[in-house]
């Protein structure tokens, strides 16, 4: 076996493999989307991408990865086969950045870091808080770059370190950017891509890596009593549809209702309600109905009769809870849903031949090798969860692999528990790992010998991953099951389509040319591009929320350079000064209205906040949901009147970033606190009148007024603290700490 040779790799451990090779070359010489089949050795690439830059140039690589398990996956890698060069302290050139590294110890680690990995939204938090640049960072490598689209934090960073690193170089990294010629193309373009260096495994350099698949469809008939549940359903559809029908919404189909078709007649009900037709408001709900209907269906012909009928008592659950919707409510209402439930009810065991056959086809796969890893695949949690009872029933071990994020009493797995369930599976302590979506991407499992498709998915992204988890280290079985005449014999062929289109589409040579990308276009001047962190923190603060940072308004603020501080705010979204603000975009602002407490929300906003401010963001105020216009116009004016909020609108998040610049400069000028007092309210307790004190400080507000009154005990004391007690509260700096002693030792002159 030949070896690759680099002073940055350790030796005889990376098998030279020639397409690697080749594509790792070509990565060096401009900013690359690498495309290659999952178990081909991407992180290899990057790796031979990393010593070569590194030894050339020096300076800091980052490597992001979209989930902590994939971060600690790359980590581990590296440590194993990289060498840092006259290193003394190699647990500190190669470091990894999670949720549970503190913020505080962020800034000094990088500062000695060679190599960092971490989730893109830690780095894209310190950024925006100031606590390091990518200024002097060689290589950016994103790996699942497929995200890089939307308001996923790929695309800030791309954006960011093109603009900022001295001598960028991005290497993207993904087994299936989609099939979608204009995603691929977003993809390219939000990540400055310049060139797309792909291989498929009919390529003669990668043919002799490649191990056999083979793919199995197993056709399942629908059982009786399912075809009937879905004929139910489908009742229950064509009457939907009828009545928009009858309300002018022509042609629509009476069977065979797809998503594509549901999304269409949503688009023509907007339509309507932009135009204020009130009728709009009736289908809009009539649509909400048909969107819970088609899945039941779904449910009934894919997922099993138990789940389905899980889903048929969440909805009765919600029509007869107070915050049920209305689509709900007349579900339940329908003769028809009664019908079928009292149908489900006799269900005690699983009825669809999937969770029959499932438990088979692994029984025989561990009696010909009783060493095997199987991994099943499905894209519900109530799914898995049956998965892994009908399994144990048999007695054959089996763990869920679901996401962190849960509903009801599913907490989910946190990251740190997918990781020991995933060592626990290296180990074969178990033999079937049974995984939602978040077991797609990334997961490095060797001599996987078996995965199972519970169901078809249409997404090819998806469907490339879940196949590539096996056959990497040897021949693989691909068993997809899917129930005859449904939706699933339609995901098939739309995943099958869009794989090949996608293959065409990658070769056919998709580039970022300087016309396509807006944002890479005009690079700014480099003095502007090197501005210290300094400089960047003398312009206006604001300080926000860390739950907020996902918005784009957050992305538009950094690149106007304002002065963000990220932290927990108890009300509201920023904290400016004296101003404590609220965000809602008009469809949040509406949803609060109907489904949450919104007044109450705002009550306590009011009462946190010397000035408190609502920003309105968006169009179409008036008309979502089916909310009549004057009950907004109610709630509008009892914010106003009754609560005391100053409420401001704006067009969309760059407005709001805008706007919030403005509101800062101006709190920030002397003479926005010259001739304020305090505001003329009667206090219910002492506490709430010492925190109105303090809270009238230049800068200090109620937020950091209850901070210094926790830390020092009393107004008094407050008052007779020092610049260096002071600086020392969380979010005040030398600036409001030398005005707050200003103002209470100069002496007073009157005029």
């Amino acid at each position: 076996m030949e070896y690759i040779s680099h002073p940055c790799i350790k030796p005889e451990s990376l098998e030279r493999r020639q397409y690697q090779f080749s594509i790792s070359m070509d990565a060096l010489e401009e900013h690359s989307l690498v495309v290659i089949p999952t178990g081909l050795g991407k992180t290899a690439i990057a790796l031979i991408v990393s010593a070569s830059r590194y030894y050339t140039i020096g300076s800091k690589i980052v490597i992001v990865a979209p989930t902590k398990p994939l971060v600690e996956q790359h980590i581990r890698y590296f440590k194993r086969l990289f060498v840092l060069h006259d290193s003394d302290t190699p647990d500190d050139d190669l470091i990894i950045f999670t949720g549970k590294t503190k913020a505080a110890l962020r800034g000094a680690a990088w500062e000695k870091a060679s190599i960092i990995f971490s989730t893109p939204q830690i780095i894209k938090n310190d950024l925006i808080a100031g606590r390091y640049s990518l200024a002097d960072v060689s290589l950016f490598i994103i790996d699942e770059a497929h995200r890089a689209v939307g308001n996923y934090a790929y695309v800030f960073l791309a954006e960011q370190y093109l603009k900022t690193a001295r001598e960028p170089l991005i290497l993207a990294m993904t087994a299936s950017p989609g099939g979608d010629i204009e995603k691929i193309s977003d993809i390219v373009q939000n990540l400055g891509v310049t060139k797309v260096l792909t291989r498929t495994e009919d390529d003669p350099d990668v043919k002799p890596y490649i191990h056999e698949k083979e793919i199995e469809y197993l056709s399942l008939p629908l059982p009786d009593v399912l075809k009937t549940a879905s004929r139910l359903l489908d009742t229950m559809i064509k009457d939907r549809l009828r009545q928009l029908q009858d309300m002018g919404y022509a042609a629509l189909p009476q069977s065979n209702l797809s998503m594509r078709t549901l999304n269409e007649i949503s688009s023509h009900i907007q339509q309507s309600i932009a135009r204020n037709d009130a009728d709009g408001f009736v289908a809009a709900s009539i649509h909400a109905e048909l969107m819970k209907l088609k899945h039941a269906v779904l449910l009934c012909e894919s997922q099993g009769s138990l789940v389905l009928s899980h889903y048929l008592q969440k909805l009765l659950s919600e029509a007869h809870s107070s915050g049920g919707s209305k689509a709900s409510r007349r579900i339940a209402e329908d003769p028809t849903f009664m019908r079928l439930l009292e149908m489900t009810i006799e269900w005690k065991d699983e009825i669809h031949p999937k969770f029959q056959i499932l438990p088979e086809i692994i029984r025989a796969q561990l009696e010909q090798d009783p060493e095997s890893k199987i991994i099943v695949f499905a894209s519900y949690r109530d799914t898995v969860s049956g998965i892994v009872a009908a399994l144990e029933r048999e007695k054959i071990s089996a763990e869920r692999f679901v996401g962190q994020s849960g509903k009801n009493m599913d907490k989910g797995l946190s990251q740190k528990a997918q990781i020991e369930v995933l060592n626990r599976f290296f180990n074969r302590e178990f033999a079937v790992l049974v995984a939602t979506s978040v077991g797609e991407e990334g997961l490095d499992i060797p001599a996987t010998d078996m995965v199972i498709f519970f169901e078809p998915v249409s997404s090819e992204i998806r469907s490339i991953q879940r196949k590539g988890r096996t056959g990497r280290h040897g021949t693989g079985t691909i068993i997809v099951l899917v129930t005859k005449g449904t939706s699933d014999e339609t995901a098939k062929y739309i995943s099958q389509r869009r794989e090949k289109t996608m293959s065409q589409h990658i070769r056919g040579g998709i580039r970022s040319t300087p016309a396509q990308t807006s944002l890479f276009t005009s690079p700014p001047d480099p003095i502007e591009v090197h501005k210290t962190l300094e400089q960047l923190k003398s312009g206006p603060c604001i300080i926000i929320d860390d739950r907020e940072t996902h918005s784009k308004v957050v992305e538009y603020l950094a690149r106007m350079q304002a002065h963000l501080n990220l932290e927990r705010l108890e009300v509201g979204d920023y904290l400016i000064g004296r101003l404590l603000i609220e965000r809602k975009t008009t469809t949040d602002f509406v949803n609060s209205l109907v489904d949450r407490n919104l007044m109450a929300q705002l009550r306590r906003l009011s009462e946190q906040a010397y000035k408190p401010l609502l920003i309105i963001e968006g169009e179409g105020l008036y008309t979502m949901r089916d909310v009549h216009p004057n009950a907004i116009r109610g709630a509008l004016a009892a914010i106003a009147v009754d609560i005391g909020i100053s409420i401001l609108y704006t067009d969309n998040a760059e407005s709001t970033a805008e706007m919030l610049c403005v509101l800062a400069r101006r709190e920030d000028s002397e003479s926005s606190h010259s001739n304020y007092s305090m505001p003329k309210r009667a206090y219910h307790s002492i506490k709430e009148a010492q925190e109105a004190i303090i809270a009238t400080f230049p800068d200090i507000g109620t937020v950091h007024a209850k901070k210094l009154l926790s830390e020092f005990g009393s107004v008094r004391n407050v008052v007779a603290a020092s610049v260096d007690d002071i600086t020392a509260i969380k979010g005040i700096g030398t600036k409001k700490a030398e005005k707050i002693v200003e103002i209470v030792t100069k002496h007073y002159e009157c005029d």
